[in-house]
């Protein structure tokens, strides 16, 4: 009895300990894009290049490249990097070529001696950018508003080199669907909360912008261009500091993109964006470790404790108060972050989704995507 009371007393702190931590996460980064008051931003109508990197998007291309050349911007260009595309992409932007003089296009064509990832086809872009500032998208991806450009680009004054926005996904039904969506706003309130927070280390290539004479200045990617994925997140992990990097997610600076079809797709998917964790800084990966496995204890410790009933009434008043804490910020952050319909599934999605990334994590360990796969 004695040791049962000893091991119910230590777990029942560890249980204290990792709502503590939990809760710090939720008012000191995950507050901060939902408090945040941007300053008056004073870059307007500087010159942009928008670079967008394609393989087989024709259809993609077609239904959502006119959205990017209509913004309402007055100096801007559209490069496209139509890379070893073997559907009817060269039609496509063709026939967009006719009828938008702010479209450029650069081919790369298909060589069985090489292959390359999807950095090789965003330098192509860079290097033919005429402007210093670049702002990134992807070929199945739209802005939400005509205002996009304008957004992302008013925070560059002498000081910033990096605009970290948010690149959402289009909604669609099913439960798949609502989870991509929650997980794409957590991480957003992650990103952009450490961002706020003097933190910087990750951005979306989905809705991304820096200086082109920062990119070349930093050696473009670096000691990381054999990783298959990393042109947004790794470059901004490897670049930011706490006085290059501003952060631009009003809702008339979203990017949506279309989300994975099915369960597969998305797990594919996961596998590459996690390909690059292990690249992180040390202390953003501790900082990116500490949370879900302070959420994975807090859940273990719940479940044991309650069912001994020991100090039920307390334990209950805990989980009871992380519980009204995080579903409060998921409603702001749903509402800030154009996400309805999300937060009334967190508590499902919050208890499966470390799971669901160790999963991920096992998966890359055990086989690995090659190297110079670009999607």
């Amino acid at each position: 009895m004695f040791q049962e009371n000893l091991f119910l007393s230590v777990l029942f702190l560890v249980f204290v300990l990792s709502a503590a931590v939990q809760l710090f996460y939720y008012f000191w980064f995950y507050l901060a894009p939902i408090l945040y008051k941007p300053s008056e931003t004073k870059g307007t109508g500087q010159p942009v290049s928008v670079i967008i990197c394609a393989r087989n998007e024709a259809d993609n291309l077609k239904e959502f490249l006119p959205s990017i050349l209509e913004q309402d911007y007055p100096d801007y260009e559209v490069i496209v990097v139509n890379d070893c595309s073997e559907d009817n992409s060269y039609e496509v932007l063709g026939e967009y070529l006719e009828k938008y003089p702010r479209l450029r296009v650069s081919n790369v064509n298909k060589d069985p001696q090489y292959t390359h990832n999807k950095k090789f086809a965003q330098f192509i872009g860079i290097k033919a950018a005429k402007n210093e500032l670049l702002l990134f998208t992807d070929a199945d991806c739209r802005p939400e508003t005509t205002k996009w450009i304008e957004g992302m680009v008013s925070h560059f004054n002498e000081g910033t080199d990096i605009v970290l926005g948010y690149g959402g996904y289009l909604k669609k039904q099913g439960l798949l669907n609502k989870y991509v969506r929650y997980e794409c706003m957590t991480i957003a309130l992650q990103y952009l909360g450490m961002a706020l927070r003097g933190i910087p280390y990750m951005g979306v290539g989905r809705n991304l912008a820096y200086r082109r004479s920062f990119f070349f200045n930093k050696k473009g990617f670096g000691s990381h261009t054999h990783v298959i994925s990393g042109d947004d997140d790794l470059f901004v992990n490897s670049n930011s500091d706490n006085k290059n990097t501003c952060v631009e997610y009003s809702q008339a600076a979203h990017t949506r993109s279309l989300p994975a079809k099915n369960f597969s797709e998305w797990f594919l998917q996961k596998k590459r964006h996690m390909t690059t964790a292990p690249h992180y800084r040390e202390r953003d990966k501790f900082l990116l470790v500490l949370e879900p496995a302070a959420r994975a204890v807090f859940y273990i410790a719940f479940i044991v404790l309650t069912s001994f009933l020991f100090l039920w009434p307390s334990v209950l008043a805990i989980f009871g108060m992380r519980l009204i804490i995080q579903v409060i910020v998921l409603i702001l952050a749903q509402k800030r972050l154009n996400e309805p319909g999300v937060a009334g599934f967190s508590l499902i999605f919050d208890i499966f989704s470390p799971v669901i990334n160790g999963a991920v994590l096992l998966s890359n360990t055990i086989r690995r995507p090659g190297k110079n796969q670009w999607k």
